[in-house]
């Protein structure tokens, strides 16, 4: 049990705070509540170019990263279709510098030209190297704008193409910022060797000043559930086929969330699971296959993607991931699977929760969807999960009409 203490600042601030005495160490994880869903359609990436930004020095810090190493400590981020995250690891004596560190980038970045230009290339290539010149580096640009046609979750964090960073104007950069990047639009989460009381100092003594800024509320328009099949092939230089198959499924904050995810392990997480057991080891139809949730806050995909052993084609083996879906749709999952796929979630949990930067970035998550405390829940609702459950679950979900299949196919060279 995670024991958590909160507090918010008068400028809308949430501080979310567990202490813990047996690490030297502080994290503190600083949740924009920002992501790709939230840029115009014509200027996409916005929230992935800002991760890049926020590293290029603020008015009175020049450099973000000397103070960091300087005082022992190491930071990054990561940015999702729903969040942008930055976390900070600091000696307990030193974590007085995340704050002061956090706070003046999100008062004061600094904007100039120079900066904005290096971050642009940086992050254009970025995306050449990743989607455009890797082997199935398109997949997700794909695949999102099969399934879907009015959220924004149709393209990836990167974006929908470069000449949308690329053609990026500092008025365009400045907007987006003052847009989202607000005291009362974050969550701090602060975790490890340090008191809840020095917390809400340090917070009021770096943050307390930064004004609130006007946070429009998020009006996004509400995917439409999908009635038909979409079906698509394309060729590209790589080296084998390959399949993919994504079907909507709930968001984050829904309950059958849990069982979604546990249906995911069931299928692919392990040598015992079912896809990996029956289609890779005994049929030999493919070389490797997984399926995975998206985990998105608003309504995601459950993915399944496979690579076919050589003389499989790609038809014979999306009726080979047809006939599981089926077999789980008709028959219960036994009690001595389901139990193996729960406990290897709670085991994983246990793990998690025993580092100061998970407990951290958790907290964050959880406040932002909920409340902190509900991820000391999580794995009551994942053992709370029935085989009943399950096979409803997947008589909804895995449906042909619910489906977008893409065949991604090696092309073949030419001869003379």
């Amino acid at each position: 049990m995670i024991t958590i203490n909160r507090h918010i600042l008068e400028n809308g601030l949430r501080i979310v705070h567990n202490e813990d005495t047996t690490t030297q160490m502080v994290a503190l994880n600083l949740l924009y509540d920002v992501g790709a869903r939230d840029e115009h359609p014509e200027h996409t990436g916005f929230a992935h170019l800002f991760e890049h930004l926020m590293f290029g020095g603020s008015i009175n810090i020049p450099d973000y990263d000397t103070p960091v190493q300087n005082a022992g400590g190491e930071n990054n981020a990561w940015t999702n279709n729903d969040i942008t995250n930055y976390y900070i690891t600091l000696p307990g004596k030193n974590a007085e510098i995340g704050f002061w560190l956090e706070s003046d980038r999100m008062m004061s970045l600094d904007f100039n030209e120079k900066s904005l230009e290096v971050q642009k290339n940086v992050v254009a290539e970025e995306f050449k190297q990743r989607n455009l010149n890797q082997p199935y580096g398109d997949v997700s640009h794909i695949i999102r704008d099969m399934a879907y046609k009015t959220h924004p979750y149709r393209w990836p964090t990167i974006g929908k193409e470069i000449s949308h960073i690329t053609n990026a104007t500092m008025q365009d950069v400045k907007d987006f910022f003052y847009r989202f990047y607000a005291p009362n639009n974050a969550i701090l989460a602060v975790s490890g060797n340090i008191s809840f009381e020095e917390t809400i100092r340090l917070t009021e003594k770096w943050f307390g000043d930064i004004p609130k800024r006007d946070i429009k509320a998020r009006e996004l328009p509400v995917e439409e559930p999908q009635t038909e099949e979409r079906r698509l092939t394309v060729e590209r230089d790589v080296p084998v086929n390959t399949l993919y198959m994504a079907f909507h499924i709930c968001g984050r904050k829904d309950k059958s969330y849990h069982t979604f995810d546990l249906i995911s392990d069931i299928l692919s997480n392990g040598r015992s699971s079912r896809l990996i057991q029956r289609l890779v080891i005994e049929k030999k139809i493919f070389s490797s296959v997984d399926a995975y949730i998206s985990g998105s806050i608003d309504s995601g995909l459950f993915h399944i993607t496979g690579k076919p052993c050589d003389g499989i084609n790609l038809e014979t083996a999306e009726k080979a991931i047809w006939n599981e879906l089926n077999s789980l749709k008709e028959y219960p999952v036994n009690e001595k699977e389901l139990e193996k796929v729960k406990n290897r979630y709670e085991s994983e949990q246990i793990f998690s929760n025993m580092n100061y930067l998970s407990i951290a970035t958790n907290m964050a998550f959880f406040e932002l969807i909920g409340k902190a405390e509900d991820m000391n829940d999580e794995v009551r609702k994942y053992r709370s999960v029935t085989p009943e459950q399950i096979i409803n679950t997947a008589k909804k979900c895995f449906v042909r009409e619910n489906c977008n299949i893409l065949y991604y196919k090696r092309k073949e060279s030419d001869t003379i």
